[in-house]
């Protein structure tokens, strides 16, 4: 992730310094990058003059005294942004912004770690970096408002699709796309149908690029559970964000998807880009499995609107930007008309005496008085 935000960084005109403590990837970087910028210039895509990008390599942290903007893509651990927040916050210069790249992590948290707090946020893209228009730009409680547009006016630079959102579990794409995956979980988990059937209900009736255990399959399981599981601790154990006991075997073996030949599916061995995709064979079942996850995935996206996790046309610029759905969730909902999706979920939650069903207040506001999520 590191190397792909440096990449668009460097496509872009500016001077990199590239931090890493492993001179080995910071050797395979400054190739790999080397042959995507030379790939982009061949395919007409940057101009000539990006061949004469500027980009350092250290291990030493000390060299980014004089940088305006740092941002982090460590591993995914509190306790280790802590520490380089802080220690970064000792090296730049007062007025740099220092950013974090997490994907789920309480962006008031890493920032409290920091001298200067005010001029921490989170900037948040998607993998991989250089291939994915959308970037999550998180300002914690007391991120200088300064800071935010100047950071988005950047990143805006780079040509990419930003949406503000609030610092809460998961941001927008990665508590939104939560049914996608636990849902079908939970229908493979029943019974209701295997994998490869809800994979095919959502490519083919719903115009998803990747069925949701073939998607989990290429994220790495390992990855995808651990998101399931930091946003369901943060969110105080919610049901609707429950994981997977399947999921957590899978990962307890070490059955990681793509990267290990096995996850949901097996994998000829180093044949990453073999298909697993089967054509839905029971439509009335797909039918089922689709109205269910869609269900799911628009109450979560209309959740997200009532605890004002971001405005309804950046949840919609983010899923379709940053996860590549057909259709923005709530414009989604609109068409298919909101009372239909409450009659699905109150069936659900009858059916299941489960408060994970539960319908949105705000869904259940709009169904009622006849309103659009987009107006």
């Amino acid at each position: 992730m590191g190397t792909g935000i440096a990449q668009v960084a460097l496509a872009h005109g500016h001077p990199v310094i590239l931090v890493d403590n492993d001179p080995g990837a910071l050797a395979r970087a400054k190739v790999n990058m080397h042959h995507a910028i030379q790939r982009e210039i061949e395919k007409g895509r940057l101009g000539p003059a990006a061949a004469a990008y500027d980009l350092e390599t250290t291990d030493r942290l000390d060299v980014l005294h004089s940088c305006a903007i740092v941002i982090e893509a460590i591993v995914e651990r509190i306790d280790a942004k802590r520490h380089a927040f802080k220690t970064l916050s000792e090296i730049v210069p007062d007025d740099c912004v220092l950013a974090t790249n997490t994907s789920s992590l309480s962006v008031a948290s890493i920032a409290s770690a920091a001298s200067r707090p005010e001029r921490v946020l989170g900037v948040h893209f998607f993998n991989p970096a250089p291939v994915l228009p959308l970037v999550e730009i998180v300002p914690w409680l007391k991120t200088d408002q300064a800071v935010v547009t100047n950071t988005r006016a950047l990143v805006d630079g780079w040509k990419k699709t930003t949406v503000v959102a609030s610092d809460t579990p998961g941001f927008i794409v990665n508590r939104v796309a939560r049914p996608y995956y636990g849902e079908a979980l939970r229908i493979a988990d029943e019974g209701i149908a295997d994998f490869a059937t809800i994979d095919a209900a959502m490519r083919e009736l719903g115009g998803f690029r990747m069925g949701p255990f073939e998607l989990m399959d290429f994220i790495g399981l390992d990855v995808n559970f651990a998101v399931t599981r930091s946003i369901f601790e943060a969110l105080g154990f919610d049901p609707r964000y429950r994981p997977s006991l399947t999921q957590q075997r899978l990962v307890d073996a070490g059955l990681l998807g793509r990267k290990t030949g096995r996850g949901f599916y097996e994998y000829a061995h180093g044949a990453a880009g073999v298909s697993v995709q089967q054509p839905l064979g029971d439509r009335e079942v797909g039918e089922r499995v689709f109205e269910r996850i869609l269900s799911m995935l628009i109450n979560e996206a209309i959740d997200a609107v009532h605890w004002r996790v971001a405005s309804p046309i950046d949840i919609d610029l983010a899923v379709t930007k940053g996860v590549n759905y057909p259709k923005g969730l709530l414009a989604w909902g609109d068409e298919r008309g909101l009372g239909r999706v409450l009659a699905v979920l109150t069936a659900l939650q009858e059916e299941y005496g489960e408060d994970r069903y539960r319908p949105s207040v705000l869904l259940r506001r709009m169904a009622r008085d006849g309103g659009r999520l987009r107006e």
